[in-house]
């Protein structure tokens, strides 16, 4: 399994951490410590999670102008900030490629669905019904955002990023989905309550943050630690490491656990904030560009719930 080409989607509208100086009297320098964030992206007028998966799939073709889209033969979306709950962003992207009678599904798994979408593409694969798929993260946080929150209304960003499976290597830069791996820790510590986004109530909150950090640190650094062992790689032989973009002080941490080069590790929640699961597929996309033969990345995410999961990439060889 191979992916060919991802690209994001980002809103126009920059919020910068003066915002929340103005509204809540947060100083920059303290969402900064706190965080690593400086500014976010809003979704402007009439934008949501569907048309941001939209814009993020047209990204995407329009950087393939050989690809025939009419190919594709799965799509799977992944979002917990959904604009509707029927008509999902995997329905939007499906009939604004006018690709009809394939299957299209919408899940959650909070910042984890990423990885759990390209499980469901692998079982595609495997059991023969389907051979190119559209993996579609989409996160709308500031719809559900409570901005006057002084624990988390800082941290949201919104953005989106399309990524294509395909059975078999379309072209020599495409990118060995060598093995992914997941799991869940929902019996652990406070998964059940600390991030919830109840939309009858009052949207996310995160009262417990200081558990989420610390087993964000423990789950990320151990499931990548898993795939490296279960791959005979060593964290020195990896390229890059993208992780999942909640903090950068999780992610400094992650990488500190690992031995990893921190110049190895991709952040963009410093100017996009806690994009949900579509933040790790976008720091794919910034640096796919930058890859060459034999690279190795490995993708890695912690969500709320307490999913988290890895996924080793490799550029293949030229054959």
């Amino acid at each position: 399994m191979y992916l060919h080409h991802v690209a994001a989607y980002l809103p126009a509208a920059v919020v910068t951490n003066e915002h929340f100086t103005r509204l809540n009297g947060l100083a920059s320098d303290w969402i900064i410590e706190r965080t690593g964030i400086r500014e976010r992206r809003k979704a402007g007028p009439g934008e949501n999670a569907n048309t941001m998966g939209v814009a993020a799939t047209r990204a995407l073709l329009a950087e393939l102008p050989a690809f025939d889209p009419a190919g594709i033969d799965l799509i799977v979306a992944g979002t917990y900030t959904p604009h509707d709950t029927i008509y999902t962003a995997a329905h939007a992207v499906q009939r604004d490629l006018n690709i009809n009678e394939i299957p299209t599904i919408s899940i959650s798994s909070a910042c984890s669905s990423l990885l759990n979408a390209v499980e469901i593409v692998e079982g595609y694969f495997a059991l023969g019904k389907a051979s190119q798929a559209l993996v579609v993260v989409t996160e709308h946080n500031t719809a559900y955002n409570n901005e006057e929150d002084t624990i988390a209304g800082h941290l949201w960003g919104d953005g989106a990023a399309a990524l294509l499976f395909t059975k078999e290597r379309l072209a020599p830069g495409d990118l060995h989905v060598v093995q992914v791996m997941t799991g869940g820790a929902a019996p652990v510590g406070k998964a059940d309550e600390a991030v919830t986004l109840k939309p009858v109530e009052k949207g996310i909150v995160m009262p417990f943050g200081r558990d989420v950090f610390q087993q964000a640190c423990t789950y990320m650094t151990r499931i990548t630690q898993q795939l490296l062992d279960k791959n005979n790689l060593t964290v020195d032989q990896l390229t890059y490491l993208i992780p999942h973009q909640a903090n950068l002080r999780i992610s400094a941490n992650v990488v500190k656990q690992l031995g990893l080069d921190p110049a190895r590790a991709v952040n963009n929640i410093d100017r996009l904030g806690n994009t949900g699961c579509a933040g790790s597929a976008i720091g794919v996309a910034e640096v796919w560009s930058t890859l060459k033969e034999g690279d190795k990345l490995i993708v890695t995410v912690f969500g709320g719930g307490y999913s988290y999961g890895a996924m080793l990439l490799e550029k293949a060889a030229a054959s």
